[in-house]
């Protein structure tokens, strides 16, 4: 019988679960959708292309809101137990109320780390096609900058003339393998240069180990050698670096298997620490949310008090991911230590949910 309530409470749990997530997944591509139908209104597209961008892109931001879907899941899914008098019936079967907030909780930290080795490559891989494909159809835009495996490339105007720069790798304040395009209106090749490495802490480029190739109106080819060489640009090592700083097309995998390679290639320590400890945290911050509707619902078995009780999970919540961002913003700034900034959330409702679950276990 204990096997037969268990799996009861499971599938109604999960059942909950997919039902909020899909709805979440239909508001988001709606919403996006809007903007992806902007972003194309001037192309030449099929209507197809920005439904299929925005399909894409909606599972990443699925997992960014995944604790307040488990929060509203936990929360619907205990409400109906107590409406239905389930909660009661169970309960007869000795299922107590913290055996039914554990089965809940685990069910939301393996879904949370199913998250992280099955879906969350998947989702990566789509931002990294998404970001391709909006790079392609960002050809008119006058400033672009994308990186990719095979190093970084930069779009920007000057004058009335267009520059394109592309580099293996950014290593501290320099750009390193760097080659430069100067084009005019019609895309003819004015001017191509090509360093040894670039520093690029200020918008004055400073290149090292110069060849400049020029080309003339009559054909001939000027070339020139600098050992060092001054370009102005709109990106500077700070711009470039929060450029860098896209989180969704890295997967957990990635930063765990690859951490190395990754610094290697021009990301910074503290941005990639804050990106695997940020996913490290999702299985348990699911877990906690779980506790959070658990404890709010269990607390009083009254009818009456539901919908009281959801509008005060819901002020719960939100005041909890904006705490949750201000303690990393204390992080990013070094008013803590990064890590911990990420992890102190996580501990301070470890404290407040098991207050919480041994209260409600004596109900």
């Amino acid at each position: 019988m204990n096997k037969v309530i268990l799996k009861y409470i499971i599938q109604k749990f999960l059942n909950k679960f997919l039902i909020i997530l899909g709805v979440f997944y239909c508001f988001g591509l709606i919403l996006n959708l809007f903007e992806e139908v902007e972003f194309f209104k001037t192309l030449d597209v099929s209507i197809l292309t920005p439904l299929i961008l925005t399909s894409i892109y909606i599972p990443g931001l699925m997992i960014k809101v995944l604790p307040f879907i488990i929060f509203i899941s936990t929360l619907w899914f205990m409400l109906s137990f107590k409406h239905s008098k389930d909660l009661l019936t169970i309960k007869i079967f000795g299922f107590s109320n913290i055996k039914i907030f554990l089965i809940l909780a685990l069910c939301a930290f393996l879904i949370g780390w199913m998250v992280l080795f099955v879906v969350n490559p998947i989702t990566s891989n789509m931002s990294k096609y998404y970001e391709q494909v909006k790079s392609e159809y960002s050809r008119d835009v006058d400033h672009l900058i994308n990186f990719k495996k095979d190093g970084l490339w930069i779009k920007e105007k000057f004058n009335k003339n267009h520059r394109f720069i592309s580099s293996k790798e950014l290593k501290d304040d320099f750009l390193t393998n760097i080659t430069i395009l100067h084009l005019d209106e019609k895309s003819n090749l004015l001017e191509k240069i090509g360093a040894e490495k670039a520093n690029v802490t200020n918008n004055e480029w400073i290149l090292y180990n110069v060849n400049i190739s020029r080309f003339n109106d009559d054909g001939i080819v000027e070339k020139l050698n600098y050992e060092q060489y001054k370009i102005n640009s709109i990106y500077n090592l700070n711009k470039i670096r929060n450029l860098f700083k896209n989180f969704d097309t890295m997967s957990f995998m990635d930063l765990s298997l690859n951490f190395n390679d990754l610094l290697k290639s021009g990301y910074t320590r503290n941005f990639l620490n804050q990106s695997l400890h940020s996913l490290l945290t999702l299985p348990f911050f699911l877990l906690l949310m779980t506790g959070i509707a658990s404890i709010l619902t269990m607390s009083n078995l009254t009818k009456n008090d539901s919908l009281k009780m959801s509008i005060i999970g819901l002020v719960i919540v939100v005041v909890v991911y904006y705490l949750k961002d201000f303690s990393l913003a204390l992080g990013q700034i070094e008013k803590v230590p990064l890590i911990l900034s990420i992890w102190a959330p996580i501990i301070a409702l470890s404290l407040f949910s098991f207050i919480g679950v041994i209260q409600i276990n004596e109900k």
